[in-house]
């Protein structure tokens, strides 16, 4: 017999004429958000503080991760005017920083690292005050394709490790931990001055002493900036949650994580990469 575990973690969800206008703008420029396609449970309070996720080629994604909510199957071609789209948002609401990531194109041969640095260098043409965090798939780990997104002028570079090692086969089974930990420590290579971010759930069947290798090894291969959130399960197609983490878990995670040496550090049951905001240098 399955154990379905009940969470107490539960979300008052107040939807405002600020997240309407948001939804509205986004819906008319049709411009795709991982907050949306992946059923972000920050999403309504994100919307009302101007803060999104742009999700670039397309919303289709040729993995099929687990945990994940992201429609999958076989992507569309390409759209080269979704960065105008896009400025048209930062136009419209002012918009300071901006995170920018992807579905995971396996069926490009870049894996569409070079529509990554077009997006961010189309942007910063006309907007070269703005901030830029993009985050990327793994690119197959291809050192050319990780040279182009390193270079593109974006300001923040993360890809999200998920979760540890052991537990990739079943919650990854596309994916492979090694290769995104090459990922990681290659953006840093090839150019030490960038900020490296990296994030993974908790809630999956991951012991302690995992988490804090995990946290070890991260640092280890030069990653900056850490978020650690919970895992909730998006619809009945994905993983069950194995546990619902308290906050003091989490603030011990944060504890860990400054000891060992990150920059900047985000753990709470509601962390998600796009909560943890780089604006310094």
């Amino acid at each position: 017999m399955v154990k379905i575990l009940k969470s107490s973690f539960k979300k008052k969800i107040q939807f405002t004429s600020k997240f309407s206008e948001v939804e509205r703008f986004l819906n008319q420029y049709k411009i795709d958000t991982i907050c949306y396609s992946a059923r972000c449970p920050n999403r309504v309070e994100c919307f009302i503080q101007k803060k999104m996720t742009f999700m670039i080629m397309g919303e289709i994604c040729t993995r099929n991760c687990k945990f994940c909510n992201v429609k999958k199957g076989i992507p569309r071609r390409l759209d080269w005017t979704v960065p105008e789209r896009i400025k048209k948002i930062i136009k419209k609401f002012d918009l300071g920083y901006i995170i920018i990531t992807s579905v995971t194109r396996d069926d490009l041969d870049d894996g569409g690292a070079e529509y990554f640095a077009f997006t961010v260098k189309n942007i910063k043409k006309d907007f070269p005050h703005i901030k830029i965090e993009i985050l990327i798939p793994d690119f197959a780990g291809k050192e050319r394709s990780l040279e182009k997104v390193v270079f593109s002028g974006a300001d923040i570079v993360g890809h999200n490790i998920e979760t540890i090692p052991r537990l990739y086969p079943e919650v990854r089974p596309m994916a492979n931990f090694e290769r995104s930990l090459f990922v990681l420590k290659q953006l840093k290579s090839l150019n030490p001055h960038l900020i490296t971010k990296s994030g993974f759930m908790v809630g999956l069947g991951e012991s302690i002493k995992e988490i804090q290798e995990l946290l070890y090894i991260l640092r280890d291969n030069g990653v900056d900036a850490v978020t650690i959130g919970q895992y909730f399960q998006p619809s009945k197609g994905n993983l069950p949650v194995k546990k619902y983490v308290q906050d003091e878990e989490f603030k011990l995670y944060e504890k860990w994580s400054k000891r060992i040496g990150f920059r900047y550090i985000l753990s709470g049951r509601y962390v998600r990469s796009s909560s943890l905001e780089i604006r310094g240098k």
